[in-house]
């Protein structure tokens, strides 16, 4: 039997088909549809020296030749690439918005840019022209919600901000007052479900002040925020990932059938980013249910050399 390629149907970016087994590759995570995500860097001037390129000690040609090979690195850089090559499944087009937050004199935003998951490698973070005095985050938390109000036009249905900070928030009353009026929006339908991500880097954070924003419970809405606090900025992304995905995973795993209804799999939890199930003989596609959705997946032929029509 030969193995043939069918054009797969969005969600799904790659199917193969061979001897009654399917193994389906996900594009993007159909649980999160609509999801516009963006990132916010702590530009305050505490977090200065994570921002300065280091060398990373020498590579071989350095010992041999005596020149520079190996490129300077800062703390922050890996990171960031590694949690928007992350987000960038999730969110709707795979562009985040990106930028730093609590720069300047009273805490603005230095946007960097919408930037693509797939290009990682090629993207800098050298730290805000203009480290800031205060660390401010309803100015960040504005920028986003007007974002998302654009971004609504052009098919966005739910959010999902992240704000890194490395120190205590100066304006957290008006972060609270101005979260209860966003829930009030969202709840009035004005404004797409929010959930915001606040992680905390090193000791300096105030995780008292933490929980007060983010353990605040909204009627007939819930938590608007999650919180995690890092020791240090290279546990980032593995605890944004985490975040994300427990505030974002809505639905709870889903459902494969066949074209008779016939169930083939199961994802309790959540779904894997590799579907992999066996499907009966004659079946010409299958279905992927999540969350009411229905996403049908034709089958690529089997082509049997004993059977000619």
């Amino acid at each position: 039997m030969t193995k043939v390629h069918e054009r797969p149907v969005e969600p799904f970016s790659d199917i193969h088909f061979e001897h009654g087994e399917v193994r389906a590759t996900l594009l993007h995570d159909p649980t999160v549809e609509g999801l516009d995500m963006a990132i916010y860097l702590d530009g305050s001037g505490s977090m200065s020296d994570e921002y300065e390129y280091k060398k990373v000690g020498k590579g071989i040609l350095d010992w041999l030749f005596g020149k520079e090979t190996k490129p300077l690195e800062n703390t922050v850089e890996p990171q960031v690439r590694w949690i928007l090559e992350y987000l960038a499944t999730k969110d709707r087009n795979g562009m985040l918005r990106t930028a730093y937050w609590a720069t300047g004199t009273a805490g603005s935003i230095e946007l960097i840019g919408e930037l693509q998951g797939k290009d990682v490698k090629s993207y800098l973070f050298p730290g805000p022209k203009k480290f800031g005095n205060q660390t401010n985050l309803k100015p960040a938390i504005e920028d986003y919600v007007e974002y998302l109000e654009e971004q609504m036009q052009n098919g966005a249905r739910q959010g999902c901000a992240v704000f890194i900070t490395d120190g205590v928030i100066h304006d957290a009353d008006a972060v609270k007052t101005y979260c209860e009026y966003l829930v009030k929006l969202m709840k009035k339908g004005k404004l797409p479900r929010m959930n915001f991500i606040l992680v905390g880097v090193g000791k300096d954070v105030d995780e008292e002040q933490m929980e007060d924003i983010c353990h605040v419970e909204y009627k007939d809405f819930g938590h608007l925020w999650c919180h995690r606090i890092a020791e240090e900025v290279n546990q980032v992304a593995e605890l944004v990932a985490v975040l994300v995905d427990e505030s974002m995973t809505v639905a709870s795993g889903g459902i494969i059938t066949d074209d008779k209804g016939t169930v083939l799999a199961r994802y309790e939890s959540r779904l894997p980013a590799i579907l992999e199930f066996k499907i009966p003989e004659g079946a010409h596609s299958f279905t992927l249910e999540v969350n009411g959705q229905k996403f049908t997946q034709p089958l690529p032929d089997e082509d049997d050399d004993d059977d000619h029509h």
